[in-house]
């Protein structure tokens, strides 16, 4: 298990090396990533050097990207989200510009919970439809609390390649249960699950061995794909499509 873990692991670090390219943009190094945002567009990022050290940056686009189709993150609530989720992967905001710092030492560190965190600010805010308020988050925050699950949201684990992965609930352990940790996908598609299969991987190791890990899936809109179904239970996340969410209510509250 350990090798095909690693494995996994080597494949994953040799892919994001061999599809990153860098171009010279004045004082800035302009970096092409491999992970996909909603218009399946590669994420970019800008780097230069500062005060001894560097500092990344996505220069304000996923914030005006989100703006500019419909997506306002003028309410308390939503600026409230978004300062949780940015201070979970340690991102500032900077005006619109999701920003780090880092330091020789820590670059790929930082490089990482920068991409991570545009990922999830891209995907936690995304409406499909502009004009609906609800976000998905929202929706299963509510569903938890009428029913009484208790949980603690936005959890940071550091996995055992000393990456931090950020996860948006946890519910500790019972007499009945273990510990359950769950991930929300508002868009479910390949990309985005293996996203949370990657996190897990990299976690699991370092909690309880009888750990579970759920992926809520957001198919209000359209179905889950069997792929995504399928690549979730690959690696032991058991994917829930929000319309059978009851299926899990009892080993989630227990």
């Amino acid at each position: 298990m350990i090798q095909d873990i690693q494995r996994l692991m080597d494949a994953y670090h040799a892919w994001l090396k061999d599809k990153s390219v860098m171009r010279q943009v004045d004082e800035w190094v302009e970096i092409t990533t491999p992970y996909l945002d909603r218009h399946n567009d590669y994420v970019q990022i800008y780097a230069k050097r500062a005060n001894g050290g560097f500092v990344l940056t996505d220069d304000g686009y996923t914030i005006d990207d989100l703006e500019q189709t419909g997506c306002k993150l003028e309410s308390r609530r939503r600026q409230d989200l978004l300062k949780m989720t940015l201070n979970g992967f340690g991102v500032q905001l900077d005006g619109k510009a999701l920003q780090v710092h880092a330091s020789p030492d820590n670059f790929a560190l930082r490089k990482h919970n920068l991409l991570q965190a545009i990922l999830a600010v891209n995907d936690m805010f995304y409406l499909a439809v502009p004009m609906v308020t609800s976000l998905f988050y929202e929706d299963v925050i509510a569903w938890l609390d009428v029913h009484d699950i208790r949980y603690t949201p936005k959890v940071k684990f550091t996995g055992k390649t000393g990456y931090d992965h950020l996860f948006d609930f946890v519910i500790p352990k019972s007499r009945q249960q273990p510990e359950r940790i769950i991930q929300t996908i508002n868009r479910p598609s390949r990309d985005t699950a293996q996203a949370v299969v990657l996190s897990w991987v990299d976690t699991k190791e370092v909690r309880s061995a009888d750990s579970r890990a759920y992926a809520l899936l957001n198919d209000s809109e359209q179905p889950v794909s069997s792929s995504v179904i399928d690549a979730l239970r690959s690696y032991n996340v058991r994917p829930v499509a929000w319309s059978e969410r009851e299926s899990v209510r009892e080993e989630l509250a227990a």
